[in-house]
């Protein structure tokens, strides 16, 4: 069974906590609602019922309808607290909670996409993601000659959750890094980057060759899946659309 788990868990700085009115950044007013409802409606929209939130007592708070999972301090303990919300049986679709730009039909084409695969990340191109926000602040990277933007949601295979978890934290804060992913997935990968020859490709082969899966990026993904609020820039970006 396919359910869904979302990260809500992350604060932000003061100066950003003022301008929303909220240490939450889930809960950041966006589109009549908060960040977070925009994912919630997006997942339910793709047909997935089950949903589960790890998130603190301000979001439990404001989504009674949803199951939260408390928040920890720390973000690698709630990505293993989200790598955990379902039984070990069950595939997951995990999220951010600040994709404002987030829809059902995106998701639905990437988890047909991942059909294939036991692990997964959307790319959307360079070009794509620029056309989609013109003057956004800056969130490309480029590998191998390829300019692209990642996304915030990952298909995981039940197969997959186990050996994941035991790099979860790290895995996760290095998914906008084309150094950091280097790092965590060994030396050789490392060396490719430092001379500019790391490509997907090569981040993909060792992925699936470290955690032990069939690890994929889904190219050509919806810019909506990759936009996410990280900075007050960001977010005042988001409501200016």
């Amino acid at each position: 069974m396919l359910r869904a788990v979302v990260t809500a868990g992350g604060h932000v700085e003061e100066a950003f906590a003022t301008a929303i009115g909220t240490p939450v950044k889930a809960l950041a007013p966006f589109g009549g609602g908060v960040l977070l409802d925009a994912v919630l409606a997006a997942i339910t929209g793709a047909g997935i019922a089950d949903i589960a939130v790890v998130g603190g007592r301000e979001v439990e708070i404001h989504r009674r309808d949803v199951r939260v999972i408390p928040a920890a301090p720390g973000g690698a303990t709630n990505v293993a607290r989200a790598l955990d919300a379902w039984p070990a049986g069950d595939d997951l679709l995990f999220a951010t909670s600040d994709l404002p730009f987030v829809a059902a039909g995106d998701l639905t084409a990437f988890l047909a996409a991942s059909a294939d695969y036991d692990l997964t990340l959307p790319l959307a191109t360079g070009a794509a993601y620029e056309a989609a926000y013109p003057g956004a602040p800056p969130h490309l990277t480029e590998l191998g000659g390829e300019r692209v933007a990642n996304g915030s949601v990952f298909f995981i295979r039940s197969g997959a959750r186990t050996s994941l978890r035991a790099v979860a934290g790290r895995f996760f804060d290095a998914r906008k890094s084309a150094l950091g992913m280097a790092r965590l997935l060994g030396s050789a990968l490392l060396v490719r980057f430092l001379i500019r020859r790391l490509r997907i490709a090569d981040i993909e082969r060792r992925a699936g060759s470290v955690l032990g899966v069939r690890a994929a990026a889904i190219r050509n993904a919806a810019p909506g899946l990759c936009y996410d609020v990280d900075t007050l820039e960001d977010y005042h970006y988001a409501c200016s659309r």
